[in-house]
């Protein structure tokens, strides 16, 4: 059957399988779309039916010892996954949607390298990444399959860790307790010390940080500054992220995914 997604123009006519001729269906969700700081990232994760695994739903609505819990059984139980991210100067570049459709398209890719090639790719949300398999769309999907749920888990928990990682540089930003997102603690933060490199300039509370205080005042404190924003987030970012890999499982930097 002939499926167009009339909110992905980017893809236009997508054949999807007929669904008893799907064995390997691959969910894909992102996470940090919304906040004012670090990557974006997005997870493809393909489950394995055979090993069923209890409690999978939206990652929003699970605790945060219930999302580490199940990080480890997808990584360990999933025919295959893969965790990818786009960096802040991606997001500057090519805006936060963009930037979000090319992660998770890092994401099915790098899957699909790792030798587990979908049937299908389906997708939390209105939109679809470009991706060289039959792509859906699901609305709310991160509640209704099970594999955009495990894919919604694997990229929020790579991103909160890795958000602990820029907290141990920044301290003073809080970035423990919001991860990167705009609340009181971290606009007063931003207005008391500016922004960081791993900021997203592009974001009007971030622009007009700036144009208050265009230097970072906490220097002393922080990591080394680098005038190249994407090798930072690289860096600090897919540290966090790499202790997770598995030969079933991976989890790659931009440059390399």
């Amino acid at each position: 059957m002939a499926r167009r997604n009339a909110a992905s123009p980017q893809l236009g006519l997508d054949l999807a399988p007929a669904a008893g001729a799907i064995q390997r269906l691959c969910g894909v969700d992102e996470a940090g779309r919304g906040p004012l700081a670090g990557p974006v990232y997005a997870a493809a994760v393909v489950l394995d039916p055979k090993r069923p695994i209890r409690g999978l739903a939206d990652s929003k609505i699970l605790t945060a010892a219930k999302r580490e819990a199940l990080y480890e059984k997808i990584c360990e139980r999933a025919l295959g996954w893969h965790i990818a991210f786009a960096t802040v100067e991606e997001i500057d570049t090519i805006n936060i949607l963009h930037a979000s459709m090319l992660a998770m398209q890092r994401a099915v890719q790098g899957l699909a390298a790792s030798g587990v090639v979908p049937d299908l790719v389906q997708v939390d949300g209105n939109r679809c990444p470009q991706v060289a398999y039959p792509v859906e769309a699901i609305v709310k999907g991160d509640a209704l399959v099970k594999a955009i749920s495990a894919a919604s888990i694997l990229a929020k928990v790579a991103r909160d860790r890795a958000l602990m990682e820029l907290h141990a540089a920044y301290p003073q930003y809080g970035f423990d307790s919001h991860v990167g997102y705009g609340t009181p603690q971290h606009m007063a933060a931003l207005a008391e010390f500016g922004a960081t490199p791993h900021h997203r300039r592009s974001f009007a509370p971030v622009r007009e940080a700036l144009a208050q205080r265009p230097v970072f005042a906490a220097i002393a404190a922080a990591a080394p500054v680098t005038e190249d924003i994407a090798a930072a987030d690289t860096g600090i970012f897919a540290g966090a992220a790499t202790e997770a890999a598995t030969q079933r499982g991976t989890f790659l930097p931009p440059e390399a995914s």
